[in-house]
């Protein structure tokens, strides 16, 4: 069974795309073989990559319409080594659909998603609907980006009450906390170190890491269909990324830091 990271908040404009897509890259290029889902209807996931689908290729969102339909038939390549995209359906309107809290969960352990892959990693809506529940009861951790200002701290707070819901209600009870992500960070910033620190002191110091900067060439990685890591690498923003799997990688081999 692959590990599975859902990267969310309840705050849109987080980051939480460029983090999933550029997260996804730097684990891919130290081996192991990831699968990237994005059930975020926008769609970005797939310009993360290069990847452009045909206008009624299945999708990632296609076991939510279709009772019958198999994850693996939404699973694309990409141009990059180890890592593979199961897109959305840009045309998928959220609140719509089948299937029970559990249906991601199902489709992610069956074996042709199982054998193929190491690592999941779900790029998650903002919205609080049956997509977000799924990914959330199929995750075994949870990462969460939050621009250091106000209203994405509220949108922090209120995942860590939907996350509460899922813990204690039953439906995934050994989901952990990943860490907190800081993005579009500077450290120079008042309002960036409050926001942080306050984070720190509600969540847990040790599950904030260290922040991704700001910095244009994540912006420029997706207009030319690459994670930043094969546009600029030794921009500061691929630097951060690859700092942040680093340190993940240890938690995911199921290491103790």
């Amino acid at each position: 069974m692959p590990r599975i990271i859902a990267v969310s908040n309840r705050k849109g404009g987080t980051g939480k795309t460029t983090v999933a897509v550029n997260l996804a890259a730097e684990l891919a290029a130290l081996g192991r073989r990831v699968l990237l889902v994005d059930l975020d209807s926008q769609g970005h996931c797939a310009a993360g990559v290069g990847l452009k689908l045909d206008r009624d290729a299945p999708t990632a969102h296609s076991i939510f319409l279709d009772p019958l339909a198999k994850l693996s038939a939404a699973v694309y390549p990409s141009a990059f080594a180890n890592l593979s995209l199961c897109p959305a359906d840009q045309r998928f309107e959220h609140g719509s659909g089948v299937g029970g809290q559990g249906r991601l969960a199902e489709a992610l352990a069956h074996q042709d998603i199982a054998s193929a892959f190491d690592l999941v990693i779900l790029d998650t809506p903002p919205s609080l609907d049956h997509l977000l529940f799924n990914a959330l009861t199929a995750a075994h951790w949870v990462l969460v980006p939050y621009v250091p200002h106000h209203l994405s701290l509220e949108g922090v707070r209120q995942l860590m009450r939907v996350l509460f819901k899922i813990i204690s209600g039953g439906a995934n009870p050994q989901l952990k906390i990943l860490g907190f992500v800081p993005t579009m960070s500077a450290a120079h910033i008042r309002q960036h170190r409050l926001v942080t620190g306050e984070v720190a002191r509600q969540f847990g110091a040790p599950r904030v890491l260290a922040g991704i900067r700001s910095d244009i060439r994540l912006a420029e990685a997706f207009s030319v269909g690459k994670p930043v890591r094969g546009y600029a690498p030794k921009c500061r923003g691929a630097q951060d990324f690859a700092n942040l799997a680093a340190t993940l990688s240890p938690v995911l081999d199921g290491i103790d830091t």
